[in-house]
């Protein structure tokens, strides 16, 4: 008998909350047979909407949520103003075993919060890692995947290099699952290809890479080979992270204005805009990140999917299925068991100094 995973949603968070999150959680109901799915949020609110969507009423239930944080909120502050605000209480859900995995498109600062101070590290992991998905040049997997994955973007700001090893570990073994990348390429991020560029947590981590077998880990990538998809995972630190994630996202922003300037400006630019429309609308279709659902928190016992805050129903479908296809293919575990296997080899090795044969008395 197939084990039934258990979906806490967190169904106020986003900027379409709750009625798309409702509406995404209810077409999962329908889609996902091996799930249960929980919309925490104002019981009153959700028992309205709910009713009129199409779902499987026998796999998906509301606990009550009285209050919710606002997606411009400070995260500490509005956790301790708000203890039952709905990312807060769906967190608890699973730190109590009461669900296996979380899903939201709140406040994401709030988000990580509530689950590393609820939450129980995996054994061998010393920091989480927040991962994000970008499209790039080169496809890959069995799904031919245009998104690559890039860790950490934000819950660990200052990473050491065993921290750096740990993400490459986690966001292989993502890469793995949700892509059906069987050998995904991890490279980390650092200002030049060449092992001793960088600095010394890059260059200890990448010493340490270069011994594990079973990683795919390809070197030293430069920003420029981001994009390009020169590999599938991108381990960096936090700061580092949040700062390429946001310039991505500002070059994709700033591509869209000057189509939009050249629409206006001339009639010559205008027909060339035309003529590249389909062409456009492909690419558009393939970089689409509704249609991957969202992005994890890495490290804990527990998937958490963190959705886009503008997220609708079709995307908040997608994360509860990225959510439960971590479960049902143990990705926690997984992680797990590489952690424990690395740790195993480095307490095999023989440490500076030691000779063999000598006793240590």
């Amino acid at each position: 008998m197939t084990a039934m995973h258990r979906i806490v949603v967190d169904a106020m968070g986003g900027d379409h909350a709750p009625d798309e999150i409702v509406q995404g959680a209810a077409e999962a109901s329908l889609a996902l047979t091996s799930s249960e799915i929980i919309l925490v949020g104002d019981a009153a609110a959700l028992g309205r909407i709910l009713p009129r969507m199409r779902h499987d009423g026998s796999r998906v239930r509301v606990h009550h949520a009285p209050t919710f944080i606002e997606m411009d909120e400070k995260p500490a502050e509005a956790l301790a103003a708000k203890p039952e605000a709905s990312i807060a209480v769906a967190a608890d859900l699973v730190a109590r075993g009461e669900g296996d995995a979380l899903v939201s498109a709140g406040n994401t600062g709030a988000s990580v919060l509530a689950c590393a101070r609820r939450w129980t590290l995996l054994q061998g992991v010393r920091r989480a890692a927040l991962a994000a998905v970008y499209p790039t040049e080169l496809r890959r997997g069995e799904k031919d995947d245009p998104f690559s994955l890039i860790l950490d973007v934000g819950a660990t700001i200052d990473a050491a290099a065993e921290d750096l090893v740990g993400f490459a570990v986690m966001g292989s073994a993502y890469a793995k699952l949700v892509s059906q990348n069987r050998r995904p390429r991890v490279a980390l991020l650092s200002n030049g290809t060449e092992s001793g560029k960088g600095p010394a947590s890059i260059v200890a981590a990448h010493a340490a890479l270069v011994e594990t077998t079973e990683l795919n880990f390809i070197g030293n990538i430069e920003g420029l080979d981001i994009p390009r998809g020169v590999a599938d995972v991108v381990v960096t630190s936090g700061f580092v992270g949040n700062v390429v994630l946001k310039m991505l996202e500002g070059v994709s922003e700033t591509v869209v204005r000057l189509a939009r300037y050249a629409h206006k400006e001339r009639l010559a630019w205008r027909l060339g805009l035309i003529a590249l429309s389909s062409a456009i609308d492909q690419l558009k279709a393939i970089t689409d990140w509704q249609q991957y659902g969202g992005a994890p928190l890495l490290g804990f016992t527990n998937p958490f999917i963190k959705a886009h805050g503008r997220s609708n129903a079709h995307a908040v479908t997608n994360a509860i299925k990225v959510a439960h296809k971590a479960l049902a293919g143990n990705l926690c575990g997984h992680i797990a068991r590489t952690m424990a296997e690395l740790d195993e080899r480095a307490n095999r090795r023989p440490r500076p100094g030691d000779a063999a044969g000598e006793s240590g008395t």
